[in-house]
């Protein structure tokens, strides 16, 4: 079983979307998750159609969450409102990654614990490669995690 992983992010973040991407890359040549990022619509497709449709087959759907993630409308809501509805239904797995500082409370998404460890985000770390280490092992955790719960459904 592939779990699908969709990145919802700031454009602005695209380099550490990229770098993380680099970072779960095992996993993806093992065969364990497929991930997938608006950049990869292709020509003549018509994007909002596609994004909602990768967005709802998701399994787990990563927020890259900086102020201008935020502060995207799209992003905040169409995106975060339609991942927290797949959320609470049980569908899908949201993980909010902190890229940079941000204050979180009031948001729809403060509820859910995030990556990395304690919410320190990404550029905060002195090496931020230890920082992806850090998400992706909390991603390989969900996915064990959602194979015990598709395991105990049958």
């Amino acid at each position: 079983m592939s779990v699908n992983i969709f990145f919802s992010y700031a454009h602005k973040d695209e380099g550490l979307r990229d770098e993380l991407a680099k970072h779960l890359k095992t996993l993806e040549r093992q065969g364990i998750i497929e991930t997938w990022y608006d950049r990869n619509i292709d020509a003549g497709v018509e994007r909002a159609t596609e994004i909602d449709d990768q967005l709802d087959s998701a399994d787990i759907i990563l927020l890259l969450v900086r102020s201008d993630f935020v502060a995207s409308d799209y992003c905040y809501n169409v995106q975060v409102k339609r991942a927290l509805e797949r959320h609470d239904k049980g569908e899908a797995k949201v993980i909010p990654v902190i890229v940079r500082p941000i204050d979180l409370e009031g948001t729809p998404f403060s509820k859910l614990q995030s990556l990395p460890q304690n919410a320190k985000p990404i550029t905060e770390w002195e090496n931020q490669d230890k920082a992806f280490f850090n998400i992706v092992q909390g991603i390989r955790y969900n996915i064990e995690d959602l194979a015990n719960f598709q395991q105990q459904k049958q």
